[in-house]
C-alpha cells in the first residue's frame, strides 16, 4: 500500500478523493446547516377601522352656500401684443418650424414641431425662461398639438382686421 501511495498515480487519486470529500461536506453544510426561519408565536392580526359616513347637512345651513359667487377674472398680461385668448401664427423660422416644448425653456423636452404659418390659440403664459418669453399654445383643430413656444417666433393674428375686405 505504501508503494501505491508513493507513486504519482496514487497521490493524484488520494488528492481527488480528499477534494471530493471537502466539496461534499461543504454542500452538506450549506444545505443542512443554514439558519431555520422561526415562525412567530403570534400571528399578525388585521386591524379594521370603520369610519362613519358624513351626516347630511341640515337644510337651514344650505341657504348659506346656495348663492353662487363670482370668481375674479384672471389677470390678462399682454407682451408684444400676445395675450391669453389670442390666436398666433408661427413666423420667422425660415421654414424650419418651431419646437413646442413640455415646459418653458430651451432645454425642456420637445413635444412636436409647429410648422411655419401654423395657427395656435394662446391658453397660458407668459413665463420667462432662458431669455425668452414663453406662451402655452394649443392648435384649435387638435388639442394634442399643445406646448410651450417662445414668443420671438409668434405673430398675433388680428381676427377683426382679417375678416374685413
Amino acid at each position: 500500500m505504501k508503494t501505491f501511495l508513493r507513486s504519482g498515480c496514487g497521490m493524484i487519486i488520494l488528492s481527488g478523493f480528499i477534494a471530493l470529500l471537502i466539496v461534499t461536506i461543504g454542500i452538506a453544510g450549506i444545505l443542512f446547516l443554514r439558519p431555520v426561519e422561526v415562525e412567530s408565536a403570534r400571528e399578525a392580526t388585521a386591524v379594521l377601522t370603520i369610519v362613519p359616513a358624513p351626516s347630511s347637512t341640515p337644510p337651514g345651513q344650505m341657504a348659506l352656500f346656495s348663492t353662487p359667487t363670482s370668481t375674479p377674472p384672471a389677470l390678462s398680461i399682454t407682451i408684444d401684443g400676445i395675450a391669453v385668448g389670442n390666436f398666433v401664427q408661427i413666423s420667422g423660422t425660415g421654414g424650419d418650424g418651431l419646437r413646442l416644448r413640455r415646459e418653458p425653456g430651451v432645454n425642456a423636452d420637445i413635444l412636436f414641431l409647429g410648422y411655419e404659418s401654423e395657427v395656435f390659440k394662446v391658453v397660458d403664459g407668459p413665463k420667462q425662461a432662458d431669455g425668452f418669453v414663453w406662451w402655452y399654445l394649443t392648435a384649435p383643430y387638435d388639442e394634442k398639438r399643445s406646448g410651450w413656444a417662445a414668443s420671438r417666433f409668434l405673430r398675433v393674428i388680428n381676427l377683426d382686421q382679417e375678416s374685413q375686405p
